[in-house]
C-alpha cells in the first residue's frame, strides 16, 4: 500500500474568457497567477494556474479557459463544488468584497460546525469560503486581499454522485476518514464528510443523490480533483487502483508534478499528482506567471502556439528563449 494522501494537490476547472478568469482569481480573491502554460492534451487553450506565493500544493486552483465555451451543467460525476479556506471571523468581510465585485454570495450558514459562505465565480463555478478559527498560517502573495482575510488554500471539495458507497470506499483506502454525517437539504442528498491528514485541501465531502440531473462538461465546471502523492510511490498508486478495477493512465509528466488520471466509481476524474519539482522548476520564484512557459517537449512549437492563444493582457508578453 503507498503511503495515505494528506489531501488535494490541485483542482482544474473549466472557464471561457481568460481575462475575467485571470482578474477575479487575483484581483476579487487575491490569489496569484503562479503559471501561465497551456493545455498539454490541447495547446491551443491557456492553462493558468493560482495559488499562495509560489504555488503549494493544496493552494493551486488552475483553469483551461476555452473562448466562447459553453457553460456545463453541475451535477453528479463531478466536483460539484470547490471550498477554499479563510481564517475565522473574515466571513463578514469576503461577503462585502464578493458584493462589490458584483459576485453575489449566497447568505452564509453554518455546516459541520464551521461558517460557510458561498458564490460563484464569472463562469458559474460554485465556489465557497470555508472560516476555521485554526486556518493555517500561509505563504500568502501580494494582494489587494488582507493577510487578516486572505484565502490560505483548498479547505476541499464536494462530490456529487448517484451512489456514494464504492467511492467511499475508494476514499477511505485512499487515507480518508469518516468524521460527519447531515441529512439531505432541499438542494441535495445528504452529505458525509471525510478527512485527510494534511493542513490544507484535506476534505472531501460527498452527496448522494440517485435522482439528481447528471453533470455536463462546460465552462463553470470542474475538469478533474488532484490529490497529493509521492513521486516514489506514483506506481504503487497505480496498482492500488488497478487493484479496485480502475483504469489509470500510466504515469504522465506535466513538467510541475508527475500525474496519474482514473475516473473513479462514480465518474469523477482524479488525479495523482506529486508535489516536485514543483512550480519553480522552470521558472524565478519571483517571476511566477509572468510569461507563457511550455515543457521543452513543446517548446520547438513556441511561435505556433504563441499565434493560437487568444490575448492575455494580465500577464505580460513572453520573450523567446534562446
Amino acid at each position: 500500500m503507498p503511503e495515505e494522501t494528506r489531501g488535494i494537490h490541485h483542482v482544474t476547472a473549466i472557464a471561457s474568457d481568460p481575462e475575467r478568469n485571470y482578474a477575479f482569481y487575483t484581483e476579487t480573491l487575491g490569489l496569484r497567477l503562479v503559471k501561465r502554460s497551456v493545455n498539454q492534451d490541447d495547446v491551443s487553450v491557456y492553462h493558468l494556474f493560482y495559488a499562495d506565493h509560489e504555488g503549494t500544493p493544496g493552494t493551486s486552483m488552475t483553469f483551461f479557459p476555452y473562448v466562447d465555451a459553453r457553460s456545463g451543467q453541475v451535477g453528479t460525476g463531478q466536483v460539484s463544488t470547490v471550498s477554499f479556506l479563510v481564517p475565522e471571523g473574515s466571513i463578514d468581510y469576503w461577503r462585502d468584497r464578493l458584493e462589490n465585485a458584483g459576485a453575489e454570495p449566497d447568505d452564509p450558514f453554518e455546516r459541520f460546525g464551521d461558517t460557510v459562505l458561498p458564490f460563484t465565480d464569472p463562469d458559474g463555478l460554485p465556489l465557497e469560503l470555508v472560516a476555521q478559527a485554526d486556518a493555517p498560517p500561509a505563504n500568502l502573495p501580494e494582494s489587494p486581499v488582507p493577510e487578516e482575510h486572505a484565502i490560505r488554500g483548498f479547505f476541499g471539495v464536494t462530490l456529487s454522485l448517484t451512489s456514494a458507497d464504492p467511492t467511499v470506499d475508494l476514499l477511505e483506502d485512499m487515507g480518508y476518514q469518516e468524521t460527519g454525517h447531515e441529512p439531505g437539504t432541499e438542494g441535495g442528498g445528504p452529505r458525509r464528510r471525510f478527512e485527510a491528514d494534511g493542513e490544507l485541501g484535506f476534505v472531501v465531502d460527498v452527496e448522494e443523490d440517485p435522482q439528481a440531473p447528471q453533470g455536463l462538461p462546460g465552462a463553470g465546471t470542474v475538469h478533474h480533483v488532484a490529490f497529493e502523492v509521492r513521486e516514489d510511490e506514483q506506481e504503487d498508486w497505480r496498482e492500488f487502483l488497478i487493484d479496485r478495477g480502475l483504469r489509470p493512465t500510466e504515469i504522465i509528466d506535466r513538467k510541475w508534478f508527475k500525474s496519474v488520471y482514473t475516473r473513479e466509481y462514480g465518474n469523477v476524474l482524479f488525479e495523482f499528482a506529486t508535489k516536485e519539482p514543483g512550480y519553480t522548476v522552470d521558472e524565478d520564484l519571483e517571476e511566477l506567471g509572468e510569461r507563457l512557459v511550455l515543457p521543452e517537449w513543446l517548446e520547438d512549437r513556441r511561435g505556433e502556439i504563441e499565434a493560437g492563444l487568444p490575448k492575455l493582457s494580465a500577464a505580460a508578453e513572453s520573450e523567446p528563449q534562446s
